[in-house]
């Protein structure tokens, strides 16, 4: 019984560490692609020669800006059909904040997919391991005890078994920990480029209202 909790224990920890490593591959490719269609929108879209263009460049494009572009589109088509409806209530850009902070929202919470794992296996998996190291020296001092043997040959040959299960846990939860703080990084410096995107997109459509 004893031999299969620990090795549970190291199985469990394997598995972790490839649930990190999976999670890690996934989200370097989706902030790279992330990061590849928000350049070439913005480029294609500032470089559009009025709003409508703007508007078919946001149709057409792909990435998080694009979708916020497409959202602050929807709401400004909107608020041009109905704008004394109630929804539209208080000032353009008030109004049209608002929907493109709620995709804002949306975005984010799919970019944070993955990063609360990160940072459960990064906390809990040095405990695993260190269960699984005490376990383990439990059942080997049992067996020294029964054996009537106690010289360092016997001792230290099921001891050093155990502890190696505190190593894999240590192991296991540096690069989870490296990638967390990594990705939330990178999702802080995201979330102010798709803010700053929102804040620039408004005084444009503030411009477009002021010249109807």
């Amino acid at each position: 019984m004893e031999f299969t909790v620990v090795n549970g224990v190291l199985l469990l920890l394997i598995l972790m560490s490839i649930i990190t490593w999976t999670i890690a591959f996934i989200k370097f490719r989706e902030y790279g692609r992330a990061e590849k269609e928000g350049e070439q929108f913005r480029k294609e879209f500032w470089d559009a020669k009025d709003w409508n263009a703007g508007k078919v460049v946001a149709e057409n494009g792909k990435g998080d800006i694009s979708t916020l572009a497409k959202s602050g589109y929807l709401e400004y088509d909107q608020f041009q059909k109905n704008p004394v409806g109630l929804r539209f209530i208080g000032e353009p850009n008030e109004v049209l904040q608002q929907p493109m902070r709620r995709t804002l929202v949306n975005i984010l919470r799919r970019h944070e997919q993955g990063l609360n794992e990160l940072a459960t296996i990064g906390s809990i998996s040095p405990f695993i391991g260190l269960f699984g190291t005490v376990w383990g020296i439990m059942h080997a001092l049992e067996s020294i005890s029964k054996s009537g043997a106690a010289n360092i040959d016997v001792v230290a040959g099921p001891i050093g078994e155990a502890l190696i299960a505190t190593a894999i846990g240590i192991a296991t939860a540096i690069p989870a920990v490296l990638f967390y703080n990594y990705f939330l990084r990178r999702l802080k410096l995201a979330t102010m480029d798709l803010e700053s995107f929102i804040e620039s997109f408004l005084r444009l459509a503030s411009s477009q209202i002021e010249k109807r």
